[in-house]
């Protein structure tokens, strides 16, 4: 439980000391919008590494080097826990958006930084507004901006970490409207951290692989019409592999 407190503490001077930062990179963001975008990853990224630290979670991490340095992807990958954001983010090499629930939007403070760093908010009830979601992050991924969708829509609450929900075709457009490469992770142990035993936040060792990278340019035909069920049986290759590590 202590550690649950610390983390939870940890955030909330993060959101409210990171008030006049925010506006700082504002400021900077006037004059030079790439080195404020970079700042406020990289501060990001230096928050999330403090509370994974605090949880005690140890990350194994592999197969890093298929993600591209110099051109934007999309990543996608399991959902199990809160702390899937956290772990993926730290590790991120270029500006990233993630696609999160329209709900988180209505949280002060923390939706601010999310905008900042071009997360986007779906409102998976609205197909039209979806559809809006889904355009702006193409948008972003042309302007060189990657972006992260977790395509089971929701965390799987499973008891196996292969239990997964299917792989929505819709998370998939991004990549197949821009070309991008898509990047698939897996994600093992990470509901160990909080999810499975609310409210405690317990020490766990987490593995986060990246997979080889899916060019949509050199999958056939069928493959592109498959290519949510193609991009889910990768990951849970990947989540069965590494069961061994836990």
């Amino acid at each position: 439980m202590i550690r649950t407190i610390f983390a939870l503490l940890f955030v909330l001077l993060f959101l409210i000391l990171g008030i006049p930062v925010l506006f700082v990179e504002w400021i900077i963001g006037k004059f030079n919008k790439p080195a404020a975008d970079i700042s406020s990853l990289r501060i990001v990224q230096w928050a999330f590494r403090v509370i994974l630290f605090i949880s005690g979670t140890k990350v194994t991490v592999i197969g890093e080097e298929n993600v591209p340095k110099d051109t934007p992807v999309l990543y996608i990958g399991n959902h199990r826990s809160y702390f899937d954001i956290i772990i993926t983010y730290a590790r991120c090499p270029r500006l990233t958006g993630y696609v999160a629930k329209d709900n988180i939007a209505k949280v002060p403070l923390l939706s601010n930084w999310m905008r900042r760093l071009y997360c986007l908010f779906l409102n998976r009830t609205d197909v039209k507004e979806g559809l809006k979601t889904i355009l702006t992050g193409i948008e972003q991924i042309k302007n060189g901006v990657s972006m992260c969708i977790f395509p089971e829509g929701t965390r799987s609450k499973g008891d196996s970490e292969l239990d997964m929900l299917p792989f929505k075709s819709g998370s998939f457009k991004m990549a197949e409207k821009t070309g991008c490469t898509i990047i698939p992770m897996a994600i093992t142990g990470s509901s160990h951290i909080f999810e499975d035993h609310l409210p405690s936040v317990r020490k766990t060792h987490v593995v986060l692989q990246y997979g080889e990278p899916i060019l949509l340019s050199e999958l056939s035909k069928d493959e592109k019409k498959q290519l949510a069920s193609l991009a889910q049986d990768r990951v849970k290759k990947m989540l069965e592999d590494n069961r061994k590590y836990l």
